[in-house]
């Protein structure tokens, strides 16, 4: 399957790409609900979410013939991508709520 011309450094087609992120995704949601993640290890999620988040956008936008099906699947990995970042912010504060009141 052919790519758009913004994803050539990914070399992966659009469909591959939005599986690997929701692999991604599964991986950092696990990684926080284990709840040892340090706060750099956060923010490399974070920014992380939001290169992919950029680079679907691109994809949605770029004019690249895309099927029904396609587009439906880049708003859900969107939709997923969205769902990481809260899910990391939700851990995140509390992880501070329970050292805080730990001690």
């Amino acid at each position: 399957m052919s790519a758009p011309s913004g994803m050539a450094t990914e070399q992966l087609c659009v469909l591959h790409f939005t599986l690997f992120i929701e692999q991604e995704c599964v991986e950092i949601r696990r990684a926080m609900a284990v709840g040892l993640v340090p706060h750099e290890k956060q923010v490399e999620y974070m920014q992380k979410i939001s290169s992919r988040g950029a680079a679907m956008v691109t994809v949605a936008t770029s004019g690249f013939p895309m099927t029904d099906e396609l587009k439906a699947r880049i708003l859900s990995t969107l939709l997923t991508l969205m769902n990481c970042r809260e899910n990391i912010d939700r851990a995140a504060m509390r992880h501070a709520a329970l050292r805080r009141f730990a001690g």
